[in-house]
């Protein structure tokens, strides 16, 4: 089963990066200098930022459903990241190395679904997930920290 893996749209981002640090606080946003790598994973390139690199830290809605899943949570967008990356059938380099949980939604924003991946098979859960025809999209989270990872979806 092929799929795709795609970073959040970077125009969704764009208008807070001209910002001053004061206008970001009153929105509840964090301009932050990457110390270290891994650390700061860009949920706009699926790579993590380097060390020197801006960052924001903001609460970003993931899951916008009616359902009792709706779900928001901190994420972080590199301040120079222009365009979102997407990932056939293989993973983004920002999941490597971390446990990841997936949550498996139907077409109604349900849960149906999870896995968690500490051992190096994500491809083949993710591919397992997408054998369940009610299956419509899965959501990768830090299973660690709990923030939205990217959106996982059938590749056409």
């Amino acid at each position: 089963m092929s799929f795709s893996i795609s970073g959040l749209p970077a125009e969704d981002f764009l208008p807070l990066f001209d910002l001053s640090d004061e206008a970001l606080k009153a929105r509840g946003v964090i301009r932050k200098t990457v110390s270290a790598k891994p650390g700061f994973p860009c949920r706009i390139t699926l790579e993590d930022a380097e060390p020197g690199e801006t960052v924001l830290l903001l609460n970003h809605e993931s899951h916008k459903t009616d359902s009792p899943y709706r779900s928001s949570y901190a994420i972080y967008v590199r301040e120079n990241a222009s365009v979102a990356q997407t990932f056939t059938d293989e993973l983004p380099p920002v999941f490597k190395g971390r446990p990841i949980a997936l949550r498996i939604f139907d077409k109604g924003g349900n849960l149906i679904g999870a896995d968690l991946d500490m051992d190096g098979e994500l491809a083949a859960k993710i591919e397992r997930a997408f054998n369940n025809p009610d299956a419509t999209y899965i959501h990768a989270h830090n299973a660690m920290h709990g923030c939205f990872a990217a959106e996982i979806r059938r590749a056409s």
